[in-house]
């Protein structure tokens, strides 16, 4: 079966006019499509500030008809996180999460790491990955998302806050062929790599858009319009990106 997949990132809503109207525009466009997405991953960098009342703007904004899927990145804050966007009780443990859409596995695990920018999968959240992988049917296809990209992507702010450890990562996913690809946001620009013989896709930024070094010296372009990434995986395990921008 065909699966459909939306990815946004990098909201980071603060309570302003501008980022909550920009996430707003968003959802509105992907809620409108004529032929609706089987789910919508958000990787991360929901809130600016990790504020309660940051996540209960995100829970309203992005309630929709389809599953919204999200993991928490550099800027959430976990305990904010599960009480006000989940809906459970104040945590700080990592927050990993499987789900199936349409008989794809979808994993959406947590690199942050608590009062840094940069990024790790810790041995709880490899352990979980590990297990969960291993506990799928053998044809089951699976993607997994986190907020930090495992690669440098030629930019010195977005090089200084990568994912540490990846070999720990690449690893597990050499003994788990099912991985289809892995998703990541962080970098507020929208790219595509490799990462452990796998496609690696950065999704676009809601909020800003990262000049790259040829570009120019001021790091965000806010004149960009938000992005999103459509993500298409077919019958034969063969994953297209389309990417759009939302005026």
């Amino acid at each position: 079966m065909t699966v459909l997949l939306a990815q946004i990132s990098d909201l980071h809503l603060d309570g302003g006019e501008r980022a909550t109207r920009r996430a707003e525009r968003v959802m509105e466009y992907l809620r409108a499509l004529p032929h609706p997405v089987d789910a919508v991953l958000v990787t991360g960098d929901i809130a600016d500030h990790g504020a309660e009342a940051e996540y209960e703007e995100a829970a309203r904004i992005l309630a929709a008809p389809f599953p919204v899927l999200t993991l928490p990145g550099n800027h959430d804050v976990r305990a904010a996180y599960r009480k006000a966007l989940l809906g459970e009780a104040p945590d700080h443990a990592p927050v990993n999460r499987l789900h199936d859409i349409s008989g794809t596995a979808v994993l959406m695990c947590d690199s942050s790491i608590p009062g840094r920018d940069e990024g790790r999968l810790d041995a709880v959240t490899l352990d979980w990955l590990d297990t969960t992988l291993a506990g799928l049917p053998r044809d089951t296809p699976a993607l997994i998302a986190f907020h930090h990209p495992p690669v440098e992507l030629h930019h010195p702010l977005a090089d200084s806050m990568l994912l540490e450890q990846p070999g720990r990562l690449a690893t597990l996913l050499a003994a788990h062929p099912q991985v289809v690809a892995v998703l990541t946001g962080h970098a507020h620009t929208a790219a595509a790599s490799a990462f452990a013989g796998r496609p690696l896709i950065v999704g676009p930024a809601v909020t800003w858009t990262l000049r790259m070094p040829w570009e120019g010296d001021d790091l965000a372009d806010r004149d960009q319009p938000p992005g999103i990434a459509f993500h298409v995986l077919d019958d034969d395990r063969r994953l297209t990106t389309h990417y759009r921008v939302v005026l």
